[in-house]
């Protein structure tokens, strides 16, 4: 991922300079577990553990000769290594993949805490807005029209269950992706005993894997990469709320404009929602991980490495990109700029027409068949929509002509917005205690 959307944690995590640390701590962890069962001398193992890990560039520079990371990974770090001899029994009954897998759940758990953290801010400053906004008042929209009243915390609230829920099958995919293999060239502890990858697994505080070829399947790491499109599709739904709520004809919600920003370099009036729109270009970023990933599940027999390839972009790109997109979208939370005024005089936009389902049911409740209470609401609505006339005068006069009389007592009452959002207390008790 380019610089400008890497955050230095995250970007260390997935940064060469500590893969091929976890790499060395990896290979030590397995040379000291061969050294306290007696396999290999015990003298070889401050050697390799003091060395320093090698360096990029000199990794590459032996990869353009043996095209082969792992090698060139190895021979650099036995160079580096004094007395060099004592990097003999380094990698010892291992195959690449041990190292490669083993390594990788290590990136994928750490970047994953990186991302539950950022998920939690996320989720605080989603349910102190909706809380915060329990009481404003503002139209629903359904097919992008008006319906009923609602409040705009109710669709804060919304979102903030959404990402609680996709936090937490994160946190769920990194238990199952946090494993170790350590059991040779074709997963059957040939070469090497099955308590050296228990060892592992301990101190490295992840689990074996149930099972391993050559390497760990992948279907942990594909619903990994799925959580992640959720997160990240998520926050581009908090996103497209704001997109839609900054148009000139809402105007309801914007973001906030700081002192010498510009909108434009043509139109010096414009104030465009330009951090929404970039969560909603990167969440395809992240959503487009999805299939390359899940495409590394079925390998030829044993292992192929045809994964491999797709992996070094996608599971780098994906974790940078969810982290800043919950960066992103925990800012936008943060300094959103609610116009209830403007929410309360778009909810009388339209006369009235937002009241019909109350009326509807209240005249059933007073007597008249569903079909003919639809029909007359139904057509006063359309008056109102085609003429402007009030809702409560197209239906008063249609009312007249059918012969249906009106209680404009109750009329007043459930034409209230207030009273379509009464019921709405139990929800905020569960978003307060949300966390």
């Amino acid at each position: 991922m380019i610089d400008r959307y890497t955050l230095p944690e995250m970007g260390r995590v997935w940064s060469d300079e500590h893969k091929y640390e976890l790499w060395c701590r990896v290979e030590t962890l397995v040379l000291e577990a061969h050294a306290a069962a007696g396999r290999v001398p015990a003298d070889v193992v401050e050697p390799v553990r003091a060395a320093p890990p090698p360096t990029p560039a000199r990794v590459a520079e032996i990869e353009e000769t043996t095209q082969h990371d792992v090698i060139a990974f190895l021979t650099a770090w036995a160079d580096n290594t004094e007395p060099r001899s004592a990097a003999a029994y380094v990698h010892h009954g291992m195959t690449s993949s041990d190292l490669l897998d083993t390594a990788l759940a290590v990136q994928l758990t750490e970047a994953t805490d990186v991302l539950l953290a950022k998920a939690d801010r996320l989720v605080a400053a989603l349910r102190d807005h909706g809380l915060a906004h329990r009481a404003t008042l503002r139209v629903g929209r359904t097919h992008g029209v008006h319906a009923e009243p609602v409040v705009w915390g109710h669709r804060v609230a919304d979102l903030a269950f959404a990402m609680a829920r996709s936090r937490d099958r994160l946190r769920a995919a990194r238990a199952r992706v946090g494993v170790v293999a350590i059991s040779g060239a074709v997963g059957t502890y040939s070469l090497i005993d099955p308590s050296v990858e228990v060892a592992v697994a301990e101190a490295l505080d992840l689990r074996p894997a149930d099972a391993s070829t050559q390497v760990v399947i992948r279907d942990s790491v594909s619903e990994w990469v799925a959580a992640l499109a959720v997160i990240a599709t998520v926050c581009e739904a908090v996103a497209l709320e704001v997109r839609h709520g900054q148009r000139t004809e809402v105007r309801e919600l914007s973001e906030a404009f700081g002192s010498g920003q510009k909108g434009s370099s043509a139109m010096p009036h414009k104030k465009n929602p330009i951090r929404s729109e970039r969560i909603a270009g990167l969440a395809r970023v992240v959503r487009a991980a999805v299939v390359p990933v899940m495409e590394g599940i079925p390998l030829w027999h044993e292992r192929d490495i045809s994964h491999s390839s797709t992996e070094r972009v996608f599971l780098p790109d994906a974790a940078i990109t969810t982290d800043y997109l919950l960066h992103l979208t925990t800012g936008l939370v943060d300094n959103l700029v609610v116009d209830a005024d403007r929410m309360r005089a778009n909810l009388d936009l339209t006369g009235g027409l937002i009241y019909t389902s109350a009326v509807l049911l209240e005249l059933v409740e007073s007597g008249l068949s569903r079909e003919d209470a639809y029909a007359l609401v139904q057509g006063a609505a359309m008056e109102t929509w085609n003429g402007g006339t009030p809702f409560r005068e197209t239906l008063r006069s249609r009312a007249a002509a059918s012969g249906v009389a009106l209680d404009e007592a109750r009329l007043d009452e459930i034409c209230r917005p207030e009273g379509y959002v009464r019921n709405l207390g139990p929800l905020f008790d569960r978003l307060a205690a949300l966390s």
